[in-house]
């Protein structure tokens, strides 16, 4: 009787076990609170969150997950306005680690946890050991010779040991999935010419990396190394080369996908990456040719439109039509036929830095005749803009009432002023400038 009473005591504690996931930040966070999440692919499943106490500089927040917890890629949102968060491995195991805020990615560091250290150790060596073999891969480009030929062999066998000793110390661990899935291709012989060395690499890049593992498809990982693969190895200086070369890229990724749902995860990812930099022109090819494509049940047509209404102001799009009144007649900025390009900004005489700024522009615009200026004034009211407009002859000038919350101001998207759009003679945005400078170097090179 007492064996069935011990073995039913046994059997209770590990069913309430929990696992406890322990953080310390100093200095400490404004924030009183960090929230815990699931990472699955580009979702973030929300579990738990927690208040932060605050001792001296420091702040120490604790989580507890219950046994059945699954493992995988777990993430820890400190901060909300600077999205600051930790990545990390859970796998049936306390965890305790400390890091600074201000620099997350570089300072974490993991107390206790066997699954996070190991991942944390193999990061730093292979990264050292890869660097010493690139060096010598770029130094023999500028000065070959036999000993740096010598001297990239025995670095390359240095890389092969670092990757060995981490494959077999993490077997059977959560972290051998990752370990096995950063490794990279290295050719057993220096490369001659730059060329080979870069094709080799974009050729060989995903060489470890398995997409259909369910681990790795429950993490960021595989969309990490996607976003490297099509924005940081595939590049390209010439603007038409660059846009072909994004293209072929984003085409080898997606083709890595072998499930549906999974591919229409990767288009997804890929459009909200340009979506981010602005590129329409991308974003308007990879809907064409993958998301369209689609069946129909994995098509999210909500994240479509809201895609399209972001980019309604990209580089590549028309200019959303303006309408004013000017010495008693209607204009349209699309009916605009005097420039052979545009200049539309969006200023406020209640802001410092547009009545720094426009002034100058106006001054800076004399002689350059083949652009036109469209000046849009947001506004309360109409007092202070009506003799302000009177300063810069010359210029159209429209009025929008209700300032933020003007409806053209709306459309393009306006949070900030000053704001400038360049438009070609058919009123396509052809550059956004973001500062004053980068207007004048554009509009240098049109007129």
């Amino acid at each position: 009787m007492k064996k069935i009473i011990v073995l039913f005591l046994l059997i209770s504690s590990l069913s309430y076990s929990q696992f406890n996931i322990k953080g310390t930040m100093s200095p400490t966070e404004n924030s009183s609170w960090v929230l815990l999440y699931k990472i699955e692919g580009t979702k973030q499943i929300f579990v738990k969150n927690t208040q932060v106490k605050k001792e001296a500089e420091k702040g120490f927040f604790e989580f507890s997950l219950p046994n059945e917890a699954k493992p995988g890629a777990y993430r820890i949102k400190y901060s909300m306005k600077r999205n600051g968060f930790i990545d990390f491995f859970f796998n049936k195991e306390d965890i305790i680690f400390e890091f600074n805020p201000n620099d997350s990615e570089n300072t974490v560091i993991f107390k206790e946890s066997i699954e996070n250290q190991l991942y944390s150790s193999f990061t730093k060596k292979i990264y050292n050991a890869q660097f010493t073999l690139d060096s010598l891969q770029s130094e023999y480009f500028r000065n070959p010779s036999t000993l740096i030929k010598e001297a990239y062999k025995k670095s390359l066998a240095k890389v092969k040991k670092v990757e060995k000793d981490y494959i077999i110390n993490s077997k059977g661990k959560l972290v051998n999935h990752f370990i096995k899935a950063s490794l990279r291709y290295n050719s057993p012989e220096i490369f001659e010419r730059p060329l080979n060395y870069i094709n080799s690499s974009i050729a060989h890049f995903f060489d470890y990396v398995d997409f259909s593992n369910k681990t790795l498809n429950n993490s960021t990982f595989l969309f990490d190394k996607i976003l490297e693969y099509v924005l940081t190895l595939n590049f390209a200086v010439d603007p038409l080369q660059k846009e072909e070369t994004y293209k072929n890229s984003c085409k080898v990724a997606i083709s890595k996908a072998k499930s549906i749902s999974f591919k229409a995860d990767v288009i997804n990812y890929l459009i909200s990456r340009f979506s981010e930099i602005k590129n329409a022109t991308l974003v308007d090819h990879l809907f064409a040719n993958y998301f369209d494509k689609l069946p129909k049940e994995n098509q999210n047509i909500r994240f479509k439109n809201k895609i399209l209404g972001q980019l309604r102001i990209a580089i590549g799009r028309v200019a959303p039509e303006i309408t004013w009144y000017e010495n008693g007649k209607e204009l349209r900025l699309s009916s605009l036929k005097n420039g052979l390009n545009y200049l539309l900004i969006f200023y406020s005489t209640g802001c410092s830095h547009c009545l720094r700024e426009v002034p100058e522009i106006f001054e800076y615009m004399k002689g350059k005749t083949n652009t036109e200026v469209i000046a849009f004034a947001m506004e309360t009211s109409d007092g202070v803009w009506s003799n302000y407009r009177l300063k810069m002859p010359g210029w159209h000038h429209v009025l929008g009432l209700g300032k933020w919350e003007n409806p053209t101001a709306k459309t393009y998207q306006i949070n900030s002023t000053p704001s400038y759009f360049i438009l070609g003679m058919d009123k396509q945005i052809i550059s956004i400038p973001r500062t004053i400078d980068d207007l004048k170097f554009i509009l240098d090179e049109l007129n």
